[in-house]
This record gives structure tokens, sequence and C-alpha cells, in this order.
């Protein structure tokens, strides 16, 4: 097969994972922050339903699609991940589970679950980031992981909170202004948003993928795996497309959405009707 062929799928499979893994931070990573803070920003049940439906965006679709790159087009890659950064990959799975078993129950386990898999993801970076596996020993090493990991921990949380002064209204809107500070809603998010993007493609310059790339599936070997990116790739890039699409037209249509939210919140008033003290119980 044609080695400048091969280079051309390798080099889209990469793109694809970095693009879908960039996705996931950024639109699920708001959803894992903001569910973080829901004892902060939430003190009766029907404010916690309010964080929860604005925390509960749909990310599948980039998880999946970034495990599917990986998994069939740099499969060496994966092997060399799960071997040495088991415990952080097993944490993130408990934590995806209990969130979404939280999600779908509408209860504290949540809030569980974010903070599960927000840790699972922050010590899997810092140890991208710092060079180091889960496994390493040692108080240096320990010590600098640990320190990324809650830098990575606190920008997730900051991220949240940002997506939160854009989606809440009410008592948990102004909560959120409250933790956020003076700043402007949109800079702070935007601000989070782009750190956000900046992270996993930092870590991704941390692993020899393109090695990944030529020696796996991608170059041919194995061989009875050679043909998996010639259908994959082109599939996800489909994906990656209407993905784009759809996150256009969902924020062409955003502010026009929030702007009637963000007045009633100003006004501390409700979907009932204007509300006094602390806006607790059904109108």
């Amino acid at each position: 097969m044609d080695s400048s062929v091969e280079a051309v799928v390798g080099a889209l499979a990469i793109g694809l994972l970095g693009f879908f893994t960039v996705g996931y931070f950024v639109v699920v990573g708001a959803g894992l922050g903001l569910g973080m803070l829901l004892p902060w920003l939430a003190h009766d049940p029907r404010e916690r339903r309010q964080v929860l439906a604005a925390s509960a965006r749909g990310g599948a679709a980039w998880l999946v699609a970034a495990a599917g790159v990986l998994l069939t087009c740099l499969p060496q890659m994966a092997g060399e991940l799960l071997r040495e950064r088991c415990p952080a990959l097993l944490v993130l799975l408990l934590g995806l589970a209990v969130r979404r078993a939280g999600l779908l129950r509408a209860n504290q386990a949540s809030v569980y679950g974010c903070w599960l898999t927000v840790l699972g993801w922050s010590w899997l970076l810092a140890s991208l980031l710092t060079g180091r596996t889960t496994g390493a020993t040692g108080t240096t090493a320990a010590g600098t992981v640990a320190v990324v990991a809650l830098a990575v921990a606190l920008l997730f949380a900051l991220h949240g909170l940002g997506f939160g002064t854009l989606r809440l209204t009410g008592r948990p809107f102004e909560r959120a202004r409250l933790l956020a500070g003076r700043g402007s809603s949109r800079e702070l998010y935007a601000l989070t948003a782009v750190a956000m993007v900046a992270l996993p493609l930092v870590c991704g310059l941390q692993l020899p993928l393109w090695d990944a790339a030529v020696d796996g599936p991608v170059g041919g070997s194995p061989t009875w795996l050679a043909w998996l990116p010639w259908v994959v790739v082109p599939l996800l890039a489909a994906v990656a497309a209407l993905l784009t699409v759809a996150r256009t037209q969902a924020r062409r249509t955003f502010p026009d959405t929030l702007r009637p939210a963000f007045r009633s919140a100003l006004r501390g008033t409700r979907r009932g009707g204007p509300r006094g003290g602390t806006g607790g119980g059904a109108p």
C-alpha cells in the first residue's frame, strides 16, 4: 500500500482524535465542572434539578468517537495507556458510570460521579504532563502529579462555573455569579474554554502518536486490523462534520434562548413569577 496514503490516513486519525478529545473537554468538561459545584449552587430540590439539567450535557458521542479512533487506528497507544495508567483509567470509568446513574435518577450520585470523573481525568492528564506513570513511586513524583492534578481539577471547576453563569437562572445563577466575581461571564467561559482546548492538545504532544499510527493498523500491522482505519476514519470524519454543524447551529440559537433567562434572573424572578426571599418552593 502506498506509504503516502498511509501517512494521510494516519494524520487524519490523529487529527480526529484531537478534535473529538478537545470537543469532549470543552463541551462535557463544562457539565462536569458544573456538577462538581452543585452543592454550592443548589440548596433545594428544585434548584438541584435545574443545575442537574444544565450539567447533563450530551457528550457520549465525543468520548465514544475519540475512543473509537484510539482503539482502531492507534491500538498500540491504547495498550500502552492501559498498561501504564490503569489506575487513573479505572477511576475515570467508575466516575463515568456513577455520574450516568446519578443523572438517570437525578440524585446526589451525579455529584460523586462528576468528582470521580474529574479526578480520573486530572490524574491521567497530570501523569501525561509530568511524564510519570500513575503507578510511579517516590515523594517527589507523587507530589508533582498531585499538584498538577489539582490544577487540572480546578480548571474543570472554573470551566463549569463559567458555563453556569451563562446557563443558570434564579438563585443558582446568583450564587454562580458570586463565586465567579465581577468579571464577565462570557470572558470567564471563553478563557476556560481556551484552556480546556489547550490541555488535551499539550498532553497529546507528550505521546508518540505518529509512531503509533505508523506501527499500528494505519501502517498495516497487524495485517488483520489493517482495514479498520479505512472504514473508521471516513466514518468519524463525517461524524466530526455533523457535530461541528450541530454546535454551530446551537451557538446561533443559544443567545436567543438565554436572554430572557438573564433578564428573569437579574430581576430575581422565577418561571412562575416574581419571588422574594430565597425563592424556594414551588409556585
